[in-house]
């Protein structure tokens, strides 16, 4: 179960990969995007997409995590405050054995929202937690989790249904009015794992189409090298 939970999680990563990065080729299918709860640390002053799924992320102590709700295409779509640790778990001591974690839950926009559904507002929240807690363990120390085939699909309670759904034609802003934290109250590690697979379906509810998704992955790579070779060959016709 671990196994095809990590794999469906590296599917979906693999295809926010391809949409967020920017680089392949303008197509009409760059127009279609998914609607998903991303993951992120903040590095460098920046947001960076997780290469790894938050189930083996374990963030250090003095780290940033962040999960953004949002429809993703070619642009990043990022949560829209800054990771600022000392903002988050400045007045929170440390602890002998324990991390600091600054936590940003951003559910993002109206207009990226399902129908009948209304985003909170961004929080941060400082996680003193074990050492080896991971990035799913946190996350579940501050709210609980809807689980939908391997899938973080809703973070207290939103949004209430839907899980990686695709959207066509999707309109995407050139850019994020940035939004000041909520900061909410430090909480320790007093979420165990169980917690997080506490809103997990069954088999048989409704999820992503992961069969669509890998199809979709493997489309964009193809159409993103296409572009690459088709780029070179003009380069080297007008040289």
């Amino acid at each position: 179960m671990t196994a095809h939970r990590t794999a469906r999680r590296l599917v979906l990563s693999l295809l926010a990969g391809f949409l967020l990065a920017g680089t392949v080729a303008t197509t009409a299918q760059a127009e279609d995007g998914y609607r998903f709860w991303g993951y992120y640390q903040w590095s460098g002053g920046q947001w960076a997409f997780a290469q790894k799924g938050a189930d083996v992320v374990v963030p250090a102590d003095g780290a940033v995590e962040g999960w953004r709700y949002a429809v993703g295409g070619a642009k990043p779509r990022v949560p829209r405050a800054a990771g600022d640790f000392e903002a988050v778990c400045g007045k929170t001591p440390a602890e002998t054995g324990k991390k600091r974690v600054a936590l940003v839950v951003d559910p993002g926009t109206p207009e990226d929202a399902l129908s009948g559904e209304t985003p909170g507002p961004a929080t941060g929240t400082c996680v003193v937690t074990d050492v080896n807690a991971t990035g799913a363990k946190i996350l579940a120390a501050v709210a609980p989790v809807r689980i939908e085939k391997g899938l973080t699909c809703g973070i207290e309670g939103y949004p209430a249904k839907g899980c990686g759904d695709q959207v066509k034609n999707i309109t995407v802003p050139a850019t994020d009015e940035p939004v000041t934290l909520q900061i909410d109250a430090a909480v320790g590690s007093t979420a165990a794992p169980a917690a997080a697979e506490s809103g997990q379906s069954s088999a048989s509810d409704g999820g992503a189409p992961w069969v669509a998704i890998i199809a979709a992955v493997v489309g964009v790579a193809v159409l993103g090298s296409g572009g690459l070779v088709l780029s070179r060959r003009r380069s080297s016709q007008q040289s």
